[in-house]
């Protein structure tokens, strides 16, 4: 029997899953010539029509309550409907675990996590529930902002994503459904002879450094930076960065790059230095493909900030 692909949508009640879902099935040519199911685990303001979804050869099937959804279910599912291929709308308030840890039927493979994302409640949510919305976000393949208008942070909606899932493609959309292109803003200046990075911006610079280095290929970037350069580290190489947190003490991660540096063994481990380098676009193991690599103008001793951590926010 052929694999059979299931494509998941996540996000809060309201923040458009049902509309993705409907144009995913009914304007994309997802369903032509085969049998699918779409299991809905919360009943929003936007409704299917059973009948619609008959006329594409597709099933409703609803689940109101989060213990009854199941491996069980999930298999009478399978035996009722022989499905060619699922759309799972999850709820937003059910753990991503009840999911992520159970069995699926034999041949369903999870082939597409795609979550919406309310752009005008996304910092209430992000303040008052962080770690709920951040599950939803968490494995998902592409996030779709939609409700953007000019007043909508896009760095501060990317960088929160990207500092828990670096995979994940975003897409912002505007309330009449074009796309968001504005440019997004960034607090430095990246036309300076040298662009001077404060601890406060630090996690912003690292994030649109990694995904966009040709923007900074041949630029003078200047830092406080915490050093990497244990014995274990290859000669000529050590990595200044910083600890950066998203929401908690506990996803506290260090965030650098490879540094390019004939004297490293005069760097010492865990010292703090004011760093000046120029970027260059480079193969690097450690990117697993091509990225930014730091060529040091000028390194000088530093003091220990009194906050330690930089802040993705």
């Amino acid at each position: 029997m052929n694999e059979i692909p299931v494509y998941l949508f996540t996000g809060f009640m309201d923040s458009g899953k049902t509309t993705l879902v409907k144009e995913t099935l009914f304007d994309d040519g997802f369903t032509e010539g085969g049998r699918s199911v779409v299991i809905c685990c919360e009943d929003g303001d936007v409704e299917y029509d059973e009948e619609e979804l008959k006329k594409i050869n597709a099933r409703l099937v609803m689940v109101e309550n989060e213990e009854d959804f199941t491996e069980e279910f999930l298999n009478k599912v399978q035996a009722e409907y022989l499905p060619e291929q699922v759309f799972i709308e999850y709820n937003g308030t059910w753990g991503m675990g009840t999911l992520m840890d159970m069995e699926l039927p034999k041949h369903w493979v999870i082939v597409q996590q795609l979550a919406t994302v309310d752009a005008t409640t996304f910092d209430m949510y992000l303040a008052n529930m962080r770690t709920m919305v951040m599950e939803q976000l968490f494995q998902a393949d592409v996030v779709i902002f939609n409700r953007c208008d000019d007043s909508t942070d896009k760095g501060k909606c990317r960088r929160n994503v990207k500092a828990q899932n670096r995979k994940a493609q975003l897409v912002f959309e505007r309330e009449d459904g074009s796309l968001d292109e504005r440019p997004e803003e960034l607090p430095f200046d990246l036309s300076a002879d040298v662009i001077e990075i404060t601890d406060a911006d630090y996690a912003i610079w690292y994030m649109d450094c990694m995904d966009n280095p040709k923007k900074y290929e041949g630029k003078k970037v200047s830092f406080l930076a915490l050093v990497y350069n244990p014995e274990k580290l290859k000669k000529g190489v050590f990595v200044p960065g910083r600890f950066a947190m998203t929401c908690c003490i506990e996803d506290v991660t260090f965030i650098g790059f490879k540094c390019k540096y004939v004297d490293e063994d005069k760097i010492p481990h865990k010292s703090w230095i004011n760093i000046t380098a120029e970027v260059h676009v480079e193969f690097a193991r450690e990117y697993k493909g091509k990225g930014p690599v730091l060529y040091p103008v000028s390194i000088e001793p530093a003091e220990k900030p009194e906050d330690e951590l930089v802040y993705f926010s």
